[in-house]
């Protein structure tokens, strides 16, 4: 079997293309892959590990590779709130959490386009899914968010 990795490559460059658009970061390609990143990462804190693995099943290569980065099998945060979460990125995202999530209006906005963008690789289904496992307030993010 031939790997094609041009292929993903391109996939995985027009998808930041898009999403670094999609936050307003425009070639900002570097802070928008540490976001997208951060916030998959925090994803893949606080819902199972089964249901990571029926997301990933979805995702195309270059994304399935962002989500399983240095993932190591634990128990899962213990997130209430998107507070909480909005916390949680920044302390994965270390030291750019200055500069990545420097207020909660737009950390909440990024984890919203995040998941508007991933909802062109997911089945509605298995959204539906992730969502379930998530906090009330966080769904309220993923489902209706207000940029105003």
């Amino acid at each position: 079997m031939a790997l094609n990795f041009n292929k993903y490559a391109t996939e995985g460059n027009t998808f930041m293309k898009a999403y670094a658009k999609e936050l307003s970061l425009f070639d900002d390609y570097d802070q928008a892959g540490r976001i997208l990143s951060t916030i998959l990462h925090g994803l893949r804190s606080i819902i199972s590990t089964e249901e990571s693995l029926q997301l990933i099943a979805q995702l195309p290569m270059f994304l399935k590779a962002v989500y399983v980065n240095g993932w190591t099998l634990k128990t899962k945060e213990k997130i209430k709130t998107t507070d909480d979460f909005i916390a949680y990125l920044r302390v994965i995202s270390g030291n750019t959490s200055l500069i990545d999530f420097y207020s909660d209006e737009i950390a909440e906005a990024d984890v919203h386009s995040t998941f508007k963008m991933l909802r062109n690789y997911v089945s509605s289904g298995q959204m539906e899914d992730v969502i379930g496992q998530l906090p009330k307030q966080l769904k309220k993010l993923f489902y209706e968010y207000n940029f105003e």
